[in-house]
């Protein structure tokens, strides 16, 4: 029996489009050469979210603009022969305070993080740049930040560090004052045959000592403790954190992508995200993403570039 048709929540992410109100965001489209890839910089474009600028060769845009029969009139568009010279070239724009936030095209993320990473392009903080997903859905009472499904494969703990400092930066962009953060594991006990849940104490002392600011830590925990007040009674656990978590932080890239596509596929979710650490946001798309999500991840974006140049 076939599969039904995935679909977001009802008016997903429309609290952050409205609260991202304001002057659009001029942004880096980099390597849009696709119909998904474009439509998604007019999408946002047309939500009043970023001023999109492309960045690629000029006949495969226009090509693409045609095939998904958008108008380009009006629309800035830098002409580079392939992705990598894009890539490099957004970087650099960025770097220079050209644009104010990047967008991944039709190119693959690592092409895309090798330009931003480069010392030339000026873009490098003393952060290690990290993926934070903001998932809405009905099974969840409030939107849940998880990091990192995207960028950081395995961690050490310095790297988990920055990591948490990311999300947690976010969360204030979006007005949550002091977030709950979760540090996921297997278990809520601290074992040293498993080192996440050790990390996760790990943390939890950094934070303590104020080397992590800005939320409240608790870990390990399990991901139904993290989540359900009813697991947290049942099993009598007490934790500032356990049940209403707002941030959960996985223990490497594979459990935080398996984290995310199941609750986008399974249950409901609608999942926007955006690279932080950098020194502007940097816009993560998937050809899988709908348009909501999208238009979501850019109303991140700019969220948290506008946070940025006030806590700055």
């Amino acid at each position: 029996m076939p599969s039904s048709p995935r679909s977001d929540p009802p008016d997903a992410f429309r609290g952050l489009v409205e609260k991202a109100a304001g002057k659009p965001m001029r942004t880096a489209v980099v390597h849009p050469v696709d119909r998904l890839s474009l439509s998604g910089a007019i999408e946002a474009r047309d939500a009043g979210l970023i001023e999109p600028v492309l960045v690629g060769p000029e006949d495969k845009i226009r090509a693409a603009a045609d095939e998904a029969g958008m108008d380009l009139s009006g629309v800035e568009i830098i002409a580079r022969e392939h992705s990598h010279d894009a890539a490099q070239s957004a970087a650099k724009l960025a770097g220079e305070g050209e644009v104010e936030a990047l967008m991944k095209g039709a190119l693959h993320t690592n092409e895309l993080m090798q330009a931003i990473i480069d010392r030339s392009a000026g873009l490098r903080t003393e952060r290690r740049m990290s993926h934070v997903f903001v998932l809405e859905t009905p099974a969840y009472p409030k939107p849940l930040l998880m990091t990192d499904g995207a960028i950081n494969i395995a961690p050490d703990l310095k790297t988990k560090r920055d990591i948490v400092q990311n999300a947690i930066d976010l969360a204030h962009a979006l007005g949550i004052p002091e977030p709950l953060v979760a540090i996921l594991s297997a278990t809520e006990e601290v074992d040293s045959n498993i080192v996440s849940t050790i990390d996760a104490a790990a943390l939890c002392k950094m934070a303590d000592r104020r080397q992590i600011t800005g939320g409240v830590l608790d870990g390990p925990l399990a991901f139904d403790l993290a989540v359900s007040a009813e697991a947290v009674a049942t099993k009598r656990f007490v934790s500032p954190v356990a049940g209403r978590a707002d941030i959960l932080v996985v223990p490497s890239l594979e459990a935080g992508n398996m984290i995310a596509k199941q609750l986008d596929y399974l249950a409901g979710a609608a999942a926007a995200g955006v690279v932080l650490g950098a020194k502007v946001p940097v816009i993560l798309t998937s050809r899988a993403d709908s348009a909501v999500e999208r238009v979501g991840s850019c109303a991140l974006a700019k969220l948290y570039g506008r946070w940025l140049e006030v806590s700055h």
